[in-house]
């Protein structure tokens, strides 16, 4: 399914869903019973992050630039400081590996859909003395919450990681998370959104891949872990993150971040004692959707390097110190 949604995405195909018809009243009556418990406690707006981290670290080379883009798990929606959101935390990690300042921009929106990546690419690009390094996209659930087309929504983000790999930026996606493990969801709805969810990030994975980004899975991440501890790793909504939660979820994403790089002491060669190992591109999809914090890099087509880079504990969050770019305008509503 998920290579068909690739497909459909790459040849212009609208008509790939990810659940059956007969699935669909079900659905929709499941998500209208979570919705009365989900948002309990209303998330706060997302605090500002962007700025200067590592400033300990100046010297005479350039900072780095990382870009976040994506919804609300991008921009940080649950927590209340900025050291506390996922971009100033892989801000903080990208820092303390490279020994080296780290501009962070984030132009990520809550709510957003994959067809809003066109808008915040534009941002990202609009000077192109400031394009960044890195950049980390963030999305996919509230494609599927909105019942977006599968298809459209991985052509979106296709998109966007080709535009960003064109301008010279290397390009990191954490995919859609599991949805299944919001604690209000009944089931069915629960087995729903988390078959959706996994199909939607093997998609995602398979057209990252295919435009020369990196995937780390964020579905798995986002199941066992938050479902063990939902009152540490959720927020006081109920559905979005904890600044546990985040952080969870960035020292997945980190390694991923640094390899991108060249900074993580980790080689790409494969650990046959971590499961590593190389796959047709659209099976290493469907593997890396299965289990938390599976990184997949294209290799030669159609195969791609199915990785398990081991984790690091963060730095002490840090809150950015301010620094002035052409474009103050931004993603945060």
């Amino acid at each position: 399914m998920a290579r068909r949604i690739a497909a459909g995405a790459a040849y212009g195909g609208g008509s790939i869903g990810l659940i059956g018809a007969a699935a669909v009243g079900v659905f929709l009556a499941e998500v209208q019973l979570a919705k009365r418990r989900v948002g309990g406690d209303t998330a706060p707006v997302p605090p500002s992050a962007d700025g200067r981290y590592g400033v300990a670290f100046a010297g005479p080379s350039d900072p780095m630039r990382l870009g976040m883009l994506g919804d609300s798990t991008a921009a940080g929606q649950g927590v209340r400081r900025a050291g506390q959101t996922p971009g100033a935390l892989l801000a903080s990690g990208l820092a303390a590996v490279a020994e080296r300042p780290v501009d962070l921009r984030n132009v990520a929106l809550p709510g957003a859909r994959s067809d809003d990546l066109e808008r915040q690419v534009s941002l990202l690009l609009a000077d192109p003395a400031r394009v960044p390094d890195v950049c980390v996209i963030m999305i996919g659930a509230n494609d599927v919450t909105h019942r977006m087309p599968a298809t459209q929504s991985v052509r979106c983000l296709t998109t966007a990681v080709r535009r960003l790999r064109t301008a010279g930026a290397e390009v990191v996606v954490g995919t859609c998370p599991d949805l299944g493990t919001i604690e209000p969801v009944y089931q069915p709805l629960r087995w729903l959104a988390r078959r959706v969810s996994r199909q939607l990030a093997a998609a995602q994975t398979i057209g990252a891949v295919e435009q020369g980004g990196r995937t780390v899975s964020l579905g798995d991440l986002l199941g066992p872990e938050f479902a063990a501890n939902p009152r540490e790793l959720f927020g006081p909504d109920n559905y979005h993150p904890s600044a546990e939660g985040y952080a969870t979820a960035a020292m997945a994403v980190l390694p991923t971040l640094c390899a991108v790089l060249g900074l993580w002491p980790e080689t790409d060669r494969l650990d046959g004692a971590r499961r590593e190992d190389i796959l047709p591109v659209a099976k290493a999809a469907s593997q890396a959707a299965r289990e938390a914090g599976t990184e997949v890099t294209g290799a030669r087509a159609p195969w791609a390097l199915l990785k398990h880079r081991r984790r690091r504990r963060l730095p002490a969050s840090t809150e950015p110190t301010p620094h002035p770019h052409p474009d103050a305008a931004h993603g945060h509503t």
